[in-house]
């Protein structure tokens, strides 16, 4: 005897594999359908396993999602790039930030819009830190060690939140129009705004930005 089914058929997966296997089927679901009308029993469909299995990992639908843009961000990380200039690093890698996070973006905005924000309890700045990520400096601060390493900057002497700036002004522009920043406006971030103030905290003339 046959039967079908209108999810995947179901698999023997435990641990890590199990649990990534489940937090993409609940981002393919909330792309597809949206925050609204995700359900645990829809996920637990599309991942070809029993409802029980979500709950014993999530209490609700709330922090089943937010796991699951937790997780598409940390499992699709922005390629950080080596031009072999603290300027050219700062062009490619908000470029492609901007290219890479804009459907995260949008798809993470309709949520929070969708009732997420309000139905995890949680304060606006605390599920942006879950979203986004407590620790947004970690990555980049490569092409800032590199650029102190050649001597183009002093560490030192910036502090971090200048440092972080181009990133949260990226991240700010990809919240507010939900695509990715046009090329003038890279520009006018790293040669108008965060050079400028870079070299005058370390007391280093600013690059030519031909």
């Amino acid at each position: 005897m046959t039967t079908s089914a209108a999810g995947p058929s179901r698999q023997r997966r435990r641990g890590p594999e199990l649990e990534a296997a489940l937090l993409d089927a609940a981002w393919d679901e909330l792309v597809e359908v949206g925050f609204a009308k995700l359900t645990m029993e829809s996920v637990a469909s599309r991942a070809g396993t029993g409802i029980a299995v979500l709950y014993r990992r999530w209490p609700n639908k709330d922090q089943l999602v937010l796991a699951a843009l937790e997780h598409h961000r940390n499992s699709h990380p922005v390629d950080l790039p080596d031009t072999g200039t603290l300027r050219g690093d700062l062009l490619a890698a908000l470029t492609g930030m901007g290219e890479a996070r804009a459907a995260f973006f949008a798809v993470a905005a309709a949520a929070a819009f969708s009732g997420l924000l309000a139905g995890t309890g949680l304060t606006p700045s605390q599920v942006r830190d879950r979203i986004i990520g407590d620790q947004r400096l970690s990555r980049v601060r490569a092409i800032y060690r590199r650029a102190h390493d050649r001597g183009e900057i002093d560490l030192e002497r910036i502090p971090s939140a200048v440092l972080a700036m181009p990133f949260d002004l990226v991240r700010h522009d990809l919240l507010m129009d939900l695509e990715p920043l046009k090329p003038a406006r890279i520009r006018s971030i790293v040669d108008e705004l965060f050079l400028p103030l870079v070299h005058g905290h370390d007391g280093g003339p600013g690059p030519a930005t031909s």
